[in-house]
């Protein structure tokens, strides 16, 4: 079976091959579900190298050519998983105001590394991404997704007149992610989401108009 390749420019990777969107009866979301939520489980104990997709048919209780009617790749389904875990945690919000908007983002991330299956995750792909530069790329590609979905909020900033235009985006969306990174690898105790407020105000700081 032929591996996703990973192209882009820059620091940009994005996973192309998927599958286009077959004719006949519309998907199950429920069986998507179950397909992603086995995958992220399997992930979390084993990690990517010993996940397979036969695996993830059997977790998920569902027939292997379910699972490779979805999805080409390994890789594919581990963005696509991972994806769906950031969607229901850290969901983009709209507040009607930056600063709201920017704290909530703050204040869930925090949250959800705060949990066993958070600090897990972010250990896992930190070991396996310094292991294997396949690895490393699928899990930047799916970073790249998040941050291009939060550059509403930052779109929405800018027009309100609370954000300048040459704002350093990206350092405002990731030196949070970062600082997450580093204490789970560290070991150190994870930071405390009432934290939030007060790293948004150092994050104003420097992109304020």
């Amino acid at each position: 079976m032929p591996e996703v390749q990973l192209q882009g420019s820059g620091d940009c990777p994005v996973p192309t091959g998927h599958p286009a969107a077959k004719q006949g009866r519309p998907r199950d979301a429920e069986l998507d579900g179950r397909i992603l939520d086995a995958t992220l489980a399997l992930l979390t104990e084993r990690g990517f190298e010993h996940t397979t997709m036969d695996d993830v048919a059997q977790r998920a209780s569902v027939a292997k050519a379910t699972v490779y009617r979805r999805y080409s790749s390994k890789e594919e389904l581990a963005v696509d998983a991972v994806k769906r875990l950031f969607d229901r945690e850290v969901p983009v919000p709209d507040t009607g105001s930056f600063r709201e908007d920017l704290e909530q983002v703050y204040a869930d991330l925090l949250t959800f590394a705060a949990t066993p299956h958070g600090q897990a995750l972010v250990r896992l792909a930190v070991t396996e991404s310094c292991r294997e530069a396949r690895v490393g790329a699928m899990y930047l590609a799916w970073l790249r997704r998040r941050e291009a979905t939060c550059q509403l909020v930052f779109e929405r900033a800018v027009d309100r007149g609370e954000l300048r235009e040459d704002a350093p985006q990206r350092l405002v969306f990731e030196w949070v992610p970062g600082m997450i990174v580093l204490r789970a690898v560290m070991g150190d105790e994870p930071m405390d989401p009432s934290a939030a407020a007060m790293l948004v105000d150092l994050a104003l700081r420097g992109v304020a108009p």
